[in-house]
């Protein structure tokens, strides 16, 4: 069976704007560039024949993608495809402290110390084990060939990382960008890259 997926990172909220962490535990809404970036990916994608729409349960994908669940398109919201939590450092803006301790997680993580969380919050590998149910479930849905799914930067790679069987700690080779998409397909046992971070249709 083939199984088309088609993932998007969510709009831009004044959070990305203003560079102040955003995880699991902040449930900010799109902010007008966002909601322009949703109009223009609707327009784009919005006659696709998706037969689903799979969502994280923060409002930002929610509202990315309301004009595709206006039109009928039947959704669901999965915990398994929230963001990451980044624990005590959500809601704080990017001071030089606090990029300091945000760079040395990444860089243990991407030594391989992916069990490590965020003070307060998630490990990437506690992010993943939430993810498989959440892919499983998706996976196992036979009737549903072609699936958008609307989800958040760093889990986005950590998702990626795990369907095309690299290291967690190598998940920052992918790149994502606000309501960029990948298309992944599925065929027998393995993914196949169809488009990377694709913004082509987004205005800049």
């Amino acid at each position: 069976m083939v199984k088309d997926l088609y993932i998007v990172r969510h709009g831009q909220t004044d959070y990305n704007l203003k560079g102040i962490v955003q995880g699991s535990g902040v449930n900010a809404s799109l902010n007008e560039n966002g909601r322009r970036q949703a109009e223009e990916f609707f327009k784009a994608y919005g006659d696709f024949p998706f037969d689903k729409l799979y969502i994280s349960q923060l409002k930002r994908t929610e509202e990315s993608t309301r004009k595709f669940i206006e039109k009928g398109l039947e959704f669901e919201k999965l915990e398994g495809l929230n963001e990451i939590s980044w624990g005590t450092r959500e809601g704080q803006p990017f001071t030089p402290e606090e990029n300091k301790y945000y760079h040395s997680i990444l860089e243990k993580w991407s030594q391989g110390e992916t069990s490590l969380p965020v003070e307060g919050g998630e490990s990437p590998d506690q992010v993943a084990m939430r993810q498989l149910e959440a892919i499983n479930y998706i996976m196992q849905k036979q009737d549903e060939k072609k699936v958008l799914i609307c989800m958040h930067g760093r889990a986005m790679r950590i998702l990626l990382a795990q369907l095309f069987n690299y290291p967690l700690s190598n998940m920052d080779i992918f790149e994502h960008s606000n309501l960029a998409l990948y298309h992944i397909r599925h065929t027998a046992s393995m993914f196949q890259l169809i488009k990377y971070n694709d913004k082509s249709y987004l205005n800049h």
